[in-house]
């Protein structure tokens, strides 16, 4: 029997249920992809903690993408007023790193298992960095992109938790309209919306659509 999938939004309004309740304002480190994918999550969470946004992305490439989406994120947290302070964090650019768990699965469609690979070493890094910071939170903007696979990150998210005694915020940030906020806020700011994922197999399926 398969077992039912879980509703992540809802246990996200819990627990910043829970926070309200509480008045307590914990931090939260947010692993982020890039300033679009962001801007909904940062605007939505900022309310509820004190943010260290984190820019670990091994997997972009070429060397001039990634900069140009950690310069556009750096800009954006600049610029969104939020109710409790933002700071911005970024990991260091380890593209040997993604080669490594991509190897062999270079031909796997979107969606697959290198994506899922990939998802896990992020999230390793702000697992370990949360640890590390002494964070109260971790999480990832991952889950509001219509392709990527929510219920694999919280899952990664989970495992990796108990792994390290790291909390974990479950999120479907795409819920509640969170996908369509983020591109009014992209339109709003201005933001560079990039049309692949980061990674060089992305870049080359949205060549072959093409």
């Amino acid at each position: 029997m398969n077992q039912a999938k879980q509703n992540y939004q809802k246990i996200l309004d819990e627990t910043l249920a829970y926070l309200t309740e509480q008045k307590s304002v914990p931090t939260l480190l947010l692993h982020a992809c890039c300033a679009p994918c962001s801007s909904y999550v940062l605007e939505y969470l900022s309310n509820y903690f004190y943010i260290t946004v984190f820019y670990y992305n091994p997997n972009i490439s070429p060397r001039e993408e990634y900069e140009k989406r950690v310069e556009e994120l750096r800009r954006f947290v600049r610029e969104l007023p939020a109710k409790n302070k933002i700071t911005f964090l970024e990991g260091r650019y380890e593209p040997e790193r993604f080669y490594e768990i991509a190897r062999g699965f270079e031909t796997v469609p979107e969606g697959g298992e290198r994506c899922f690979r990939c998802y896990r070493l992020r999230l390793l890094e702000a697992v370990c960095q949360a640890k590390a910071g002494g964070f109260d939170y971790f999480t990832t903007t991952l889950s509001i992109s219509p392709l990527k696979n929510a219920e694999k990150l919280n899952c990664i998210g989970k495992e990796l938790s108990e792994q390290y005694g790291m909390p974990y915020l479950y999120s479907d940030f795409k819920k509640k309209n969170g996908y369509k906020r983020s591109v009014e806020l992209s339109q709003e700011y201005h933001l560079y919306r990039q049309d692949f994922c980061g990674c060089v197999y992305s870049r080359q399926a949205v060549e072959r659509r093409d």
